[in-house]
């Protein structure tokens, strides 16, 4: 078997100076606005290293750190870190960049806007948020809207997108428009080469393998293009994914990779194929290779010399033994106070050590981490005497949590988290943990096996007992019916719990005022402070009851400053009794409206003229404070009906007298011949409504 992989494979440069930046971030407080590239291995690999992936800005805490990935963001993204003080990493490929800048520019010039490009994908979400969102997105050659004809038209395209699919759109829109039409090919020129080289190789070969994340845009477009040319085309995420008995009897293989695809991958493949059978490998990325090749000599903790070769203002080139490519070394990892590019310029050609830190995806080295190692012989003899120290969770395993310090591997059992059971460690991935030791190993692998879970319930043990005291001290020093100053610190439907001295306390909502509330809210707020009475204290349930309303005056305190004998008041029926009705003359004052002063007309119960509800006026005819009684009269608010004078007896001849036609009357009315407002045959239901008008 004869396989060939195409040159342009693996990162592309964007791509790659935005996973080696990300892995050289501080991770403290940072985070990754969406994944970094389309590749779960990668990713995995920075989430492994602490460093938290969200899908919204606003996931993102005041003061933190993003990242903006290759695939770009919105402009006002930037605004929005600016005015939150989070500070922004860009690792915006440069392509985009420039795409992002047409896009403003034209639109700003009355162009309308046409994407040529997946709707969804990322790049393209950014690149709408260029031209406020008023364009239109295309990726059918087949779709052309109408309306476009009418428009002065500017074009560009996703970076990844396909040449020969994007060449169509344009054909086609330039047949549509009349008006101009200004194309920006803004295709990634190394999507191109992959795109071409795939198809050549598509052509030659039996079979290909498309190698990289399966949500890669740019991955998946290799894919279909050598679908195009070749029937035996398969997808693979990884070595993994690759099933060798399906390519064993293809004479020729050709493997491309999208540019989200780390080279260690495609090595991976490689070698799971040659230990399948004999291959013979040609045009086989020779930088990849040599890159790929020299990784391996290198071990983990290994200390390297390696030359300088050129310093810019984000760090160093430096070459490493036996290889002909510079690799980049971050100022951040470089063992001085101030980086000045300047300084570095005389000391190109020398040579430095430095420590191997990462192996995969790339090759992370450090010289300020050799510093580090000097400093862990002093701190270890601290660790040894069983001093409190703290790392950062990276990941988790079967047994616990997993972490680095300095050169060390450190390892936290399950049991040692916390006290109790922990059914979820990934939630522990990316915290500090506070820790001690309790074995260190420092030969071979370097290993400190650690436990939290003893700080922690050493703590709990102090507080538990400072509790405790401060409990049977709390308890010594009160008694039912002392006044005690409570800060209100939650509120329930039954009550607030307020603290007294540090203990809580029940203000139980009966008892915080005399009329009844229907919440809590209406009397306390949270967060201030109150006096209360307490009530009752149950030492061996350890629960105190406090009352709020037992000191303030009830309403019937204060009814003598306020109302006097003879003063007419307001008020409503709250309840009807054979004999009479009661009038809230306020919450938690009633007055009795006796049946024989609500008419001067003889009634035979109250509800013939009263229902529940009524506003009536009243006159306070009686007031006794003590007993709580007020008695009320709406009688006497009416004027007095004058009655004329019997009429003599007369003698029909039969004995019998009769009454004067003229004083003949219905049984519901009264005469009233003075001057006033009840004329003659007003109602007695007219008379009772008046009183009830009136105020």
């Amino acid at each position: 078997m004869i396989v060939t992989v195409a040159k342009n494979s693996g990162f592309c440069k964007g791509v790659e100076f935005a996973v080696n930046t990300a892995l050289e971030i501080e991770v403290k407080n940072a985070f990754v606005l969406g994944e970094i590239i389309h590749n779960a291995d990668v990713v995995k690999a920075l989430s492994s290293k602490g460093l938290k992936i969200v899908e919204n800005l606003d996931d993102v805490p005041d003061g933190g750190t993003v990242v903006f990935r290759s695939h770009g963001v919105p402009k006002e993204y930037y605004n929005i870190c600016a005015k939150r003080n989070i500070k922004v990493v860009d690792c915006t490929c440069g392509f985009v960049k420039r795409t992002q800048t047409i896009v403003e520019e034209q639109s700003s010039q009355g162009k309308f806007i046409v994407i040529i490009g997946e709707h969804d994908h990322p790049e393209v979400l950014g690149l709408l948020g260029w031209c406020g969102n008023n364009a239109l997105v295309l990726n059918d050659f087949n779709k052309i809207p109408c309306e476009l004809a009418l428009k002065d038209l500017c074009i560009v395209c996703q970076t990844t997108f396909s040449a020969e699919k994007f060449e169509k759109i344009i054909k086609n829109i330039k047949k549509l428009c009349k008006k101009t039409v200004d194309v920006f090919k803004t295709i990634c020129y190394t999507t191109i080469e992959r795109q071409r080289e795939t198809e050549n190789l598509a052509k030659t070969c039996e079979a290909m393998l498309v190698i990289g994340g399966l949500n890669s845009s740019n991955t998946n477009k290799l894919y279909e293009l050598a679908s195009k040319y070749c029937n035996n085309v398969f997808r693979l995420a990884n070595a993994e994914d690759l099933d060798y008995s399906k390519i064993k009897n293809f004479k020729s293989v050709g493997i491309v990779s999208g540019a989200s695809t780390p080279n260690s991958q495609t090595r991976e493949v490689l070698l799971k194929m040659a230990e399948n059978t004999e291959v013979k490998a040609t045009n086989s990325m020779a930088d990849v290779v040599a890159k790929i090749d020299n990784e391996s000599k290198f071990k983990k903790g290994q200390i390297v010399q390696a030359t300088i070769s050129k310093a810019t203002d984000e760090g160093l080139q430096i070459l490493l033994p036996f290889s002909k490519k510079e690799v980049a070394l971050s100022k951040d990892e470089l063992d001085c106070e101030n980086y000045s590019a300047d300084e570095y310029m005389d000391k190109i050609g020398e040579t430095i050590d430095l420590l191997v830190v990462e192996l995969k995806p790339v090759l992370k080295l450090s010289q300020k981490m050799i510093k580090m190692l000097k400093e862990e012989e002093a701190l270890s003899a601290d660790i040894e005497a069983g001093k409190e120290f703290s790392v950062v969770c990276t990941g988790t395993n079967k047994g616990g949590l997993v972490a680095q310090m300095g050169t060390y591997s450190v390892f936290v059992p399950a049991k040692e988290i916390r006290p109790g059971f922990v059914k979820d460690l990934t939630k522990y991935e990316g915290k500090t943990l506070r820790l001690r030791a309790i074995e260190i190993k420092k030969t071979g692998r370097k290993e400190i096996i650690a436990s939290q879970r003893v700080i922690l319930q050493e703590e709990y043990d102090a507080k538990e007992s400072e509790r405790l005291a401060s409990e049977e001290a709390f308890f010594a020093n009160i008694a039912v019916g002392d006044v005690v100053e409570g800060k209100v610190e939650r509120t329930t439907s039954f009550g607030a719990f307020v603290s007294v001295n540090g203990f809580d306390c029940l203000a139980h909502i009966s008892d915080l005022s005399w009329t009844g509330v229907e919440s809590v809210k209406d009397v306390l707020e949270i967060g201030k402070t109150y006096n209360f009475k307490v009530l009752k204290i149950d030492s061996d349930n350890k629960k105190v009851s406090i009352g709020y309303k037992q000191l303030q005056p009830q309403p019937w305190d204060l009814v003598s400053d306020k109302y006097t004998v003879g003063e007419v008041i307001h008020g409503k029926v709250v309840r009807i009794v054979p004999f009479g009705a009661f009038v809230e003359v306020e919450k938690g004052i009633d007055g009795l409206v006796h049946v024989s002063q609500i008419s001067y007309e003889r009634i035979e119960t109250p509800a013939t003229v009263l229902n529940v509800g009524d506003e009536v006026d009243a006159k306070i005819i009686a007031l006794d404070t003590e007993m709580k009684k007020m008695n009320l009269s709406i009688k006497a608010l009416l004027p007095e009906p004058e009655r004329k004078p019997r009429a003599e007896k007369q003698n029909d001849g039969e004995g019998e007298s009769r009454r004067p036609r003229s004083s003949r009357r219905g049984d519901d009315e009264i005469s009233n011949w003075s001057e006033g407002s009840i004329s003659v045959g007003t109602s007695l239901a007219d008379i009772i409504a008046n009183a009830k008008k009136s105020k």
